[in-house]
């Protein structure tokens, strides 16, 4: 039998998305822990050709030769049968994706711990990147709780912030803070091997909540102001995407815009051509959009757009 003094906790990751990818590396190479197995979702059909596409952190797992789990429903029980297999003593997951259950998150003898792109409990829930984007907020961060059945609910053990930047973009954000994520980890994982980490309960009456993203979240309502719409924009990219409507249906997909001062016309009216881009009224001020992509066409400049399409409108 290992000396439980001196042998190394057994520590499961669980996660499927591309920003869990950074905590994932750290885990494989911390000299203090054994990474025994990677739990994430299963693979599904991808993009128009509908490719069966492994989630990025099986990619991962199979390229160090660790064992892969890829259950349907975690909390089902040849699941949890399957995982206690590997007597985990400390399971760590990032944008894992299914809700856990409790017998899942009484499992480990150390700590269930989930890592948060967000500084909790501002930004709970399932899209807390662009969240903060859309806010306004002038900075987030990467919150290490203790695992709850509520969601994001946990006890804090310890956060670190970032600045959000003048022109930062979902995808932009994404990766900043999956690289924050390895840092949290590094400061984190010591204290809980010796025994003294800090539990801290979070605030309620200072929690928000972030919505799951769908295909529609990026929809443009130009009754709204010129900066809200610029949020959006840089908010959404880069999925789902921010979009416009033409009169005839067609959507066309905005990827870069600049919020600007100009007296509004009516909202969604074409208000004039620059030398950068075509002008759009917004309830409160403008939108100068830069680049744009009509669906089933590549992206382009938006006065290149403009050279091809007759519109005064959009909706």
């Amino acid at each position: 039998m290992q000396n439980p003094a001196t042998s190394r906790p057994r520590v499961l990751f669980m996660g499927t998305g591309e920003i869990g990818l950074p905590a994932l590396r750290w885990l494989i190479n911390a000299p203090e822990l054994e990474l025994v197995a990677v739990v994430t979702q299963p693979d599904k059909a991808v993009g128009r050709s509908q490719i069966l596409t492994a989630p990025a952190p099986k990619r991962v797992a199979l390229e160090n030769d660790l064992p892969v789990l890829q259950p349907i429903k975690v909390r089902r029980p040849e699941a949890l049968d399957a995982i206690r297999g590997f007597a985990p003593e400390l399971i760590i997951v990032m944008a894992y994706g299914q809700i856990l259950p409790r017998a899942l998150l009484e499992m480990p003898r150390i700590a269930c711990l989930n890592l948060h792109a967000s500084l909790l409990p501002r930004h709970r829930g399932a899209a807390p990147i662009q969240a903060a984007i859309l806010a306004g907020d002038k900075s987030t961060g990467v919150t290490l709780m203790h695992m709850a059945e509520g969601l994001d609910t946990g006890d804090i053990v310890l956060a670190h912030s970032l600045s959000i930047r003048h022109r930062e973009t979902g995808g932009s954000l994404h990766d900043r803070l999956a690289m924050l994520a390895p840092d949290v980890l590094a400061e984190a994982i010591p204290l809980f091997l010796r025994g003294d980490a800090p539990r801290t309960a979070q605030d309620e009456a200072l929690a928000t909540y972030a919505t799951k993203l769908d295909r529609e979240s990026g929809k443009l309502d130009w009754a709204q102001s010129g900066w809200n719409l610029d949020r959006v924009i840089r908010a959404m990219n880069p999925w789902p995407g921010a979009y416009a409507t033409l009169p005839d249906g067609k959507r066309l997909k905005i990827h870069r815009a600049l919020p600007v001062h100009r007296r509004a016309g009516a909202p969604g009216e074409l208000l004039g051509v620059n030398h950068r881009g075509i002008i759009v009224g917004c309830g409160e001020g403008s939108l100068l959009l830069l680049d744009v992509q009509l669906e089933g066409k590549r992206r382009m400049s938006a006065l290149e757009f403009m050279r091809g399409h007759m519109v005064t409108k959009l909706v």
